[in-house]
């Protein structure tokens, strides 16, 4: 490195650069030395071909130690150009949350949110949100900034549902996967403040589905499936028999199956919990003339080969071709997929089983979600009201009950 020389000016001084010129001299680099805190300081100014001359910066060190000892204005080179610095992070700062504050909902949703949740959440979960998204909640708000769209255009959003006769529960599902997009964009930066569907007022509705299956029904509705699709009978038979969810089924491998237990394991249950549910013999039966397949394959596989997402269209159409749904405008008592699960819990229920243990057949998280069932207990009120005549009668009336005034 070349050798620092010194100038007429004290204070300043300059190296040459090797090879390159500014005119015909060599390219010079100034720097500037001064005492601060009864120490040497030295600091780097600038090169003769940015516009630096000894004199220009013998003046620019005058100026420093000026503010040194006025108090005003920089001392040091390096104050200023942390300054200046500290005004462009500033500055780039402001441009970017400019730019973040103008980004729509919808743009945030397709290309931010929505790529992540396919990578974090199940399959059917977020074409679930996509689907809620597209149709409803960006022809209200998706071209507006989050910052933008208030409680008024949630109800907006909210009044296009009940009024295209949608359910209070889908209702639900669109303010719920609503919140989850400002959550997300809260914390990715995009967004401040309150989430505003916390101020949107819940519709109170029970959409608990009350309609079983007869066991008349149930074969009546195995009978016309079994002509219209093997698949879905079977899947169909399966779940009355044993009370799977449409989404066990679809996931169901042969791993899963255990002939010389009669068990079917469910993993990764909608509760968390581990699930092992006994055959019929009426399974034991179906699963042998299915099977047996290798182990990581599908029970009940798509056309593909692939996990099936929805149940196919042709449950609904044996449903209408029994009748079942015919005049029936609430939906908690139309007969859907999900029915044969309500039917297998209710008939268990109706022949005695306890509450507790159908719970546990149902892989219910709390027992709550099982006394939806309770009113099917049999002789329920009987049986209380016989238990008190017997305590009355055991005991003498006159002590128990005073007529005495």
């Amino acid at each position: 490195m070349a050798k620092w020389k010194s100038t007429k000016y004290p204070g300043v001084r300059y190296r040459e650069h090797e090879n390159r010129k500014h005119g015909i001299k060599a390219d010079q680099y100034f720097s500037i030395r001064y005492q601060k805190d009864g120490k040497r300081k030295e600091e780097g100014v600038g090169w003769s071909s940015e516009g630096w001359s000894p004199q220009k910066v013998a003046l620019k060190l005058a100026e420093l130690k000026e503010a040194a000892v006025t108090g005003k204005g920089e001392t040091r080179l390096s104050e200023k150009r942390e300054r200046v610095q500290i005004e462009k992070d500033q500055q780039q700062e402001e441009k970017d949350r400019e730019k973040k504050d103008a980004i729509s909902m919808g743009e945030y949703f397709n290309s931010i949110y929505y790529p992540a949740i396919q990578q974090e959440k199940k399959k059917k979960t977020h074409i679930a949100e996509e689907q809620l998204f597209r149709l409803w909640i960006s022809p209200i708000i998706g071209e507006k900034p989050f910052k933008d769209i208030s409680t008024f255009d949630l109800e907006r959003l909210k009044k296009k549902l009940l009024d295209a006769g949608r359910s209070p529960r889908t209702l639900e599902y669109a303010l719920t996967t609503l919140g989850l997009i400002f959550r997300h964009a809260k914390r990715a930066g995009f967004y401040e403040g309150e989430i505003p569907t916390t101020r949107i007022k819940k519709l109170k509705f029970d959409n608990k589905r009350v309609r079983f299956l007869s066991l008349d029904e149930a074969h009546q509705l195995l009978a016309i499936l079994k002509e219209m699709s093997p698949q879905i009978h079977n899947m169909s038979l399966i779940s009355l028999h044993c009370g799977l969810r449409a989404g066990e089924l679809f996931s169901l491998t042969w791993k899963d199956i255990d002939m010389d237990h009669g068990l079917i394991t469910l993993l990764d249950t909608k509760s968390g919990r581990t699930r092992t549910l006994s055959m019929t013999e009426d399974v034991k039966e179906l699963i042998l003339q299915l099977g047996p397949g290798k182990k990581d394959e599908l029970v009940f596989p798509a056309k593909n080969g692939k996990i099936i997402v929805n149940i196919s269209q042709t449950f609904p159409r044996a449903v209408k071709s029994a009748g079942f749904n015919d005049g029936v405008a609430d939906r908690r008592q139309r007969v859907t997929f999900h029915t044969l699960r309500h039917s297998f819990a209710s008939w268990l229920v109706m022949e005695g089983i306890s509450l507790y243990e159908v719970k546990e057949l149902m892989g219910h998280a709390s027992l709550a979600m099982t006394e939806r069932y309770s009113h099917l207990s049999p002789d329920k009120n009987r049986l209380a009201a016989k238990t008190m005549g017997q305590i009355f009668q055991k005991s003498d009336s006159k002590k128990i009950i005073n007529m005495k005034r």
